[in-house]
C-alpha cells in the first residue's frame, strides 16, 4: 500500500501519521448519581490524586464518600449540563469543540480529545490511533501549570503505551500566545462590562484549582507556576499590584490546602469595601463544574450576600486565540521531534 504523502495529510487529517491528543481531566457521562459515582470512583482511586494508604482510603471512599457525595455532585452537574446534540458535560463539550478548533489550525496532523478519567479514555484513544496507522502521538494535557496530581497522572498512562512513539507537553504556563489569549479575554470582558458607579475600578481575582499544601512542600511546582501565570497575565494587562489577587478554590477534606482560599479572599475583599470583582480561572482550559457552578453560581451568590457583584470571565474554551496558542505549542514540539 502506498505511503501517505504530506500533501495527502494536509487534505485529510484523518490520514495523517502524526496525532495530537488534547487530554483533559474527565467528567461523568451523565448528571446522575450513578454516573457521578463511577467517575469519582476512578478519579479518587488514583494515587496521584489521593495518596492516602489504600487500606484506609478505599473503605472510606466506597462506603462513606461516594454514597454521600455522588447524589449531591450529580445535582451540581445537572445545573450546568449543556443541552443540544453537541452538549452534555461542559468540560466534555468544550474540550471536544476545542479539539475541532485546534484541528483547523493543524491540518497536517490528526487532533483528537481524550480524558484521563472517564470517556473517551486516554489509553483507549491512543490504542485506536495506533490501530489506524498513526506513527507518533503528542499528548498535550490541558493543564497550563504542571502538577504531579494532574500532568504526571497523564504521563502514568502514556508510560504504559507501546508500539508507537509518544511525547507529552508538560506545561505552558508562561507561553506567550496563551498568556496573551487569557489577557485578551479579560480585556474584551471588561470592555463589554465596564465598572459601574460604585467604585473606581473592578478588582481582578485569579482563581486556580487548589492542591493540598503537602504536595507543594514535597516540591510540586504548581503553586509557583500559578503565581508566575497570574503575574504574567497581570503584566500583559498593565495592572498595578493592588488591582489583582491570586487565590485557590475547590478544597476537599480537612487537611491544609494552598492559600489563600478563594472564598476567604472574596470575604476579605468585601470587608475592604470592594464591590465589584472579576474572577478568571486560567488554570482551567475550558469551563467545567468548578468554574460554572462553583465560581459563576455559588461564589457569585455568596459575594452578592455581602453586597458585591462577582463577574465571572469564561475560560478560553474553543476560542480562536486559544486554538491558535495550543496549535503553536504543538507545532513547536512536533518540529523539535526528530
Amino acid at each position: 500500500m502506498a505511503m501517505n504523502t504530506v500533501a495527502d495529510d494536509l487534505r485529510d487529517p484523518g490520514a495523517a501519521t502524526t496525532a495530537v491528543v488534547l487530554v483533559n481531566l474527565g467528567t461523568p457521562d451523565a448528571p446522575t448519581a450513578g454516573a457521578v459515582r463511577r467517575y469519582l470512583a476512578q478519579f479518587l482511586h488514583d494515587y496521584r490524586v489521593v495518596d492516602m494508604t489504600r487500606w484506609l482510603w478505599c473503605p472510606l471512599l466506597h462506603f462513606v464518600i461516594l454514597p454521600i457525595r455522588s447524589p449531591k455532585v450529580a445535582k451540581k452537574y445537572a445545573s450546568v449540563w449543556l443541552a443540544g446534540p453537541d452538549g452534555g458535560s461542559p468540560l466534555a463539550a468544550y474540550t471536544r469543540r476545542l479539539a475541532r478548533a485546534v484541528q483547523r489550525e493543524l491540518p497536517g496532523v490528526r487532533v483528537v480529545e481524550a480524558m484521563r478519567y472517564g470517556n473517551p479514555a486516554l489509553a483507549t484513544t491512543v490504542a485506536a490511533l495506533r490501530a489506524e496507522g498513526v506513527q507518533r502521538i503528542l499528548a498535550l494535557p490541558l493543564y497550563p501549570q504542571y502538577s504531579t496530581s494532574t500532568t504526571a497522572a497523564v504521563d502514568d498512562v502514556l508510560a504504559t503505551i507501546d508500539g508507537v512513539p509518544v511525547r507529552m507537553v508538560e506545561e505552558y504556563h508562561l507561553d506567550a500566545g496563551w498568556v496573551e489569549a487569557v489577557a485578551d479575554s479579560i480585556r474584551r470582558h471588561r470592555a463589554e462590562h465596564p465598572a459601574d458607579e460604585r467604585g473606581a475600578g473592578v478588582h481582578l481575582l485569579f482563581s486556580f484549582h487548589g492542591l493540598p499544601q503537602r504536595f507543594a512542600d514535597r516540591g510540586d511546582p504548581y503553586p509557583r507556576q500559578c503565581e508566575a501565570s497570574a503575574r504574567a497575565i497581570a503584566l500583559a494587562l498593565g495592572l498595578a499590584d493592588d488591582a489583582w489577587t491570586l487565590s485557590y478554590q475547590s478544597r476537599f477534606g480537612r487537611e491544609k490546602w494552598l492559600e489563600p482560599a478563594t472564598t476567604a479572599t472574596l470575604d476579605a475583599l468585601a470587608a475592604r469595601g470592594v464591590r465589584q470583582v472579576d474572577v478568571v480561572a486560567p488554570g482551567f482550559a475550558v469551563d467545567c463544574l468548578e468554574t460554572l457552578e462553583e465560581v459563576a453560581i455559588m461564589l457569585a451568590e455568596e459575594f452578592a450576600a455581602h453586597g458585591g457583584q462577582l463577574r465571572y470571565i469564561a475560560c478560553l474554551n474553543d476560542s480562536p486565540p486559544h486554538a491558535r496558542a495550543l496549535a503553536a505549542i504543538a507545532r513547536r514540539e512536533l518540529d523539535g521531534w526528530r
